[in-house]
């Protein structure tokens, strides 16, 4: 019997990516043959990082890791999903509140494009993370170093020292 390899994607925005993004990609790098990390637009957002600056941070902290592949799209992510084979779509949970909203993302994923969907559960320590709340703390002068990996961190401070509007400035080194 041949082994069937399993592709995953892992859709998001990730503007920017955290250390809770960050675990779920480790965790689920263990469990699939291939992950694609698909970095999509969310309308409903404002962008802070361009949609190829997310992709090239993400590049950096997947290196090391040869199953997992970094891609922008920009359609419909089922559509992502099935130019790419993929077989699941791995979403993150990091708390309750989270379920009703991915339970139903997941149900009409499966209705309308026939893919399965798997959660896997944020590490405790990042169960409040959200890129959101990174964006809001850190416009506000808030130190947000504790939720990003370091690079990104860096980035976003950068990001932000340019906008004279900021009080990022008052951030920690």
């Amino acid at each position: 019997m041949t082994h069937k390899s399993v592709i995953a994607i892992y859709p998001g925005s990730f503007d920017p990516i955290t250390n809770g993004h960050l675990d779920v990609i480790r965790r689920a790098n263990k469990m699939f043959d291939s992950l694609i990390i698909g970095v999509g637009q969310n309308p409903g957002k404002a962008e802070l990082f361009t949609i190829q600056e997310r992709v090239e941070m993400i590049r950096e902290l997947v290196d090391d890791m040869p199953r997992v592949t970094v891609e922008s799209f920009e359609c419909l992510t089922v559509e992502f999903a099935a130019r790419k084979k993929a077989d699941v779509m791995l979403r993150g949970l990091r708390n309750l509140s989270d379920v009703q909203y991915e339970f139903q993302l997941a149900m009409t994923n499966r209705t309308v494009a026939g893919i399965e969907t798997v959660f896997v559960m944020t590490s405790e320590e990042y169960g409040y993370v959200s890129s959101t709340i990174v964006r809001q703390i850190a416009t506000l002068g808030g130190d947000v170093s504790k939720l990003l990996p370091p690079s990104v961190y860096s980035r976003l401070r950068k990001k932000l020292a340019k906008e004279p509007h900021q009080a990022i400035n008052d951030l920690p080194e």
